[in-house]
């Protein structure tokens, strides 16, 4: 069985058929993501994790960098990334997919057994630029259709589905972005660093944050960090830092309606004029009429 299909069977068993956002499942670290409706390109922030699609498309865009993907492909980010979105349904069908937290205990547990048993050690490069899609091989797509399997039910969720998420995560692991999950393993390498770094970021963004001080967490002089933090992230750290807040305050307007001062202010910003025009400049509207 396809995995659209098993997606569609389990949209159908679990009554979502009015989903529109990210649900979580019955194992946990692994979410289930429907959208029924096509969307303009437009500013998000994708969380970190294993982003796998059954149904529909997508193109993203960060920097001057483009990537699409759709059905029967996935993507692999090991940090957080501010960017920006399209998304295709496929005809009146929507679009369907799963997000997978990857767990540092999880991850560091998997690449021990692997540099145990073998001396590829090409695996273990710096990960690549920017972001990259790749298509699911045969054995990973049986991965995925055996966690879809035990999705839809709740006593093979409760006894397979830790185990079928670690099968997921080697299986990325020994694949074309396997990359990017070892360069967070090492965590003495650049990449891990600043994806600590971004932890911070995401934590405490509407705290006084000063790149000295990341700097220094990190253990990098303050222009290593600045270059390796570009060439995991495509962005400077204040780039990067004022994506964030923009990002969350747009969340407390729609979400919770907050007014846009006080937005301004949960997020880290102490000039409500300079966030009106950053925010207007990110999402070309005016945080009113977000909050409209």
């Amino acid at each position: 069985m396809s995995i659209a299909t098993l997606m569609n069977h389990y949209v159908e068993a679990q009554q979502l058929d009015h989903l529109d956002g990210i649900k979580e499942t019955g194992i946990p670290g692994v979410r289930f993501y429907r959208a029924p409706h096509s969307s303009a390109r437009q500013p998000l922030l994708y969380q970190s994790g294993i982003i796998i699609i059954g149904q529909g498309r997508k193109l993203i865009h960060l920097g001057e960098h483009s990537v699409g993907y759709g059905a029967g492909d996935y993507l692999v980010l090991g940090v957080p990334l501010p960017l920006e979105c399209e998304a295709f349904t496929d005809g009146d069908k929507p679009i369907l997919g799963l997000v997978i937290d990857i767990e540092p205990a999880v991850l560091h547990k998997l690449v021990g057994l692997i540099e145990q048993q073998t001396t590829a050690n090409g695996c273990l490069n710096t990960p690549s630029r920017g972001v990259h899609s790749v298509a699911l091989d045969p054995a990973m797509e049986l991965s995925v259709e055996r966690l879809l399997t035990a999705m839809a039910c709740p006593l093979d969720s409760a006894v397979l589905g830790q185990h079928l998420l670690e099968e997921i995560i080697y299986r990325v692991l020994m694949g074309p972005q396997g990359n990017t999950l070892f360069g967070l393993a090492q965590q003495d390498g650049h990449y891990a660093r600043i994806a600590k770094a971004l932890n911070r970021v995401h934590s405490d963004y509407a705290a006084p944050i000063t790149i000295d001080h990341l700097a220094d967490e990190a253990n990098m002089s303050v222009s290593a960090f600045h270059r390796a933090f570009r060439q995991v992230t495509l962005e400077s750290p204040l780039q990067y830092l004022k994506k964030v807040r923009l990002v969350k305050a747009k969340e407390l307007i729609l979400l919770e309606g907050k007014r846009a001062n006080d937005a301004a202010r949960l997020v880290g910003y102490t000039s409500p004029s300079q966030f009106s025009r950053e925010f207007k400049r990110h999402f070309n509207r005016s945080p009113s009429t977000m909050r409209a």
